[in-house]
């Protein structure tokens, strides 16, 4: 390479990194002149609407315990949330990293607008990175006089795709930290966290793949964290109006009541609507048939909105306080994480913990079943040295879910993120074992200890790893085998199930180059 050449490159470095040094000084002003009104959660000391009625006697019942209610099926965890919007009276707090304006997200959209015109205040908190599908919808609900939209780390540029992506590229390092949270808290009193976003997928309503995911309903003592985390969030700096970004709504709130209260007479709503007839009120979400558990060691955990801006790890964040759960195992850990990238450390660690006897599980996607091929790229070469190690591996089927969809879809993809310690302590959340979710976006969820609680976890990964559901993979020779013990005959893969030869490629291209850190 010639003088010149290395002269105008390393003037374009010089330029690109002035101009991200300039957008990122431009977008912190921004964002501090339109920072909206902060605004805490509103008190639960009043018996005044559903909810308070059907939770309150039971939390003070168990005074200074929380209460946990495990929600494994997909359509339960759309009810539940509508049967929240139903039943709220005083406050909707909805945290989410994506919504999709989709048949299921519309609904719910629906039953919150609806919670807002009998005088419910709602705070609706998304991640900016997916929602401009939905900006018609969500500009339409922030002009309700009770409803205020906030958009988590979002690009000033909302028009276009070329304008938005040059902000983007110039303002990589803070664009590329996403809130990763998901939390639907209503008045105070119930708080549901987890895995799931709100869409078809998260719901049983795609009719190609849905996920296989886990959320857990809480009331009593842990509510409060929940609800004083999502004040962080919500007053945060990076918490942007969305009045301060979309000045002129395309379409009238009127005109989106009518659109998103038009799927309600359809065919497809018909069995959601059904779901929820079966189940008319608050306290079948908390009482019935339903198992509440009760402890007085279970918190909902976040990361701190700091760690967006780019702040220094403390030791109250997810990673460590997760890790030093983990790390207590004495005779099990079992693993469900549907994006799982260990580094040579994790494989380590895992290893140290199956030298002092643990009995260690994981459970993730095959290739066929990861909806994200690079983070397949990045796990796969860790897979010879885990089971080395004597670690216990299970990747889901692409076709996981005998049963499918409420529409036909057979497909299935794990996203569920938990682990079981001992059969005791255990976490349902956001949080996937992987570099993104330890270092750059924010997570959150329920760690709780409390044996019974922690035994539906135990059965759910017994389910999910069973050979009907899932691979078990095996070393041979040194080489990678997964076994399909459900097939007749038992049948043995020696590369990738079910995978195409595109998806094999590009999930070993990937793993070769070195991006494991944004994965």
């Amino acid at each position: 390479m010639t003088r010149r050449a290395v002269k105008w490159i390393a003037i374009a470095v010089l330029a690109f990194v002035l101009a991200s040094l300039a957008a990122l000084w431009s977008y912190g002003r921004f964002a501090e002149r339109v920072r909206g009104p902060a605004s805490q959660a509103l008190a639960a000391d009043t018996l005044a609407t559903p909810v308070d009625r059907a939770v309150a006697p039971l939390s003070a019942a168990h005074d200074g315990q929380t209460g946990m209610v495990l929600l494994a099926d997909n359509v339960d965890a759309f009810a539940a949330r509508a049967l929240l919007a139903r039943g709220a009276g005083r406050s909707l707090d909805l945290q989410y990293y994506m919504w999709h304006p989709d048949f299921t997200g519309n609904l719910l959209y629906h039953e919150v607008l609806r919670a807002a015109d009998r005088g419910v205040r709602v705070r609706l908190l998304l991640d900016d990175l997916n929602v401009r599908g939905s900006r018609d919808v969500l500009a339409a609900l922030d002009s309700h006089p009770l409803i205020e939209v906030r958009l988590f780390n979002p690009t000033r540029s909302r028009e276009g795709s070329f304008m938005r992506g040059v902000e983007m590229l110039l303002r990589w390092l803070s664009v590329n930290r996403r809130m990763h949270n998901k939390a639907w808290i209503a008045d105070g009193r119930v708080a549901i966290v987890g895995g799931r976003n709100v869409g078809d997928e998260y719901f049983d309503a795609a009719r190609d793949t849905n996920f296989m995911d886990t959320d857990v309903a809480v009331i009593g003592t842990a509510v409060g964290e929940g609800e004083r985390q999502f004040d962080a969030y919500w007053n945060s700096p990076n918490a942007v109006p969305l009045a301060a970004l979309v000045k002129h709504p395309d379409a009238t709130l009127a005109a989106v009541r009518q659109t998103l209260g038009s799927g309600l007479g359809s065919a497809a709503a018909k069995p959601y609507l059904q779901h929820l007839a079966r189940a008319p009120g608050v306290r079948s979400l908390v009482a019935g048939e339903r198992t509440i558990h009760w402890s007085r060691a279970a918190h909902i955990v976040s990361d701190p909105p700091e760690k967006a801006a780019g702040a220094p790890p403390a030791a109250d964040w997810m990673t460590p306080v997760l890790v030093h759960d983990m790390a207590a195992a004495r005779t099990q850990l079992l693993l469900i994480s549907p994006y799982f990238v260990p580094g040579d450390a994790g494989v380590h660690w895992l290893g140290e913990l199956r030298r002092r006897g643990v009995e260690v599980g994981v459970l993730t996607n095959s290739l066929a079943a990861n909806d994200v091929v690079a983070v397949h790229g990045g796990y796969a070469g860790y897979r010879p040295a885990l089971l080395h190690e004597g670690v216990a591996l299970f990747e889901l089927k692409a076709q996981g879910k005998p049963d499918g969809s409420l529409f036909g879809s057979s497909g299935a993809s794990l996203h569920t993120k938990a682990f079981v310690v001992d059969g005791r302590t255990g976490f349902i959340g956001s949080f996937n074992l992987d570099p993104r979710s330890m270092n750059l976006n924010t997570e959150m969820g329920l760690l709780f200890e409390q044996p019974d609680l922690a035994h539906e976890l135990q059965q759910l990964y017994a389910r999910k790893t069973a050979p009907a559901i899932s691979y078990r993979l095996a070393l041979v020779g040194g080489d990678l085998r997964w076994h399909d013990d459900a097939a007749q005959p038992p049948r043995t893969w020696t590369r990738e199930p079910d995978a195409s030869v595109w998806r094999r490629g590009a999930a070993r291209v990937i793993g070769w180059l070195p991006v494991e850190s944004q994965l």
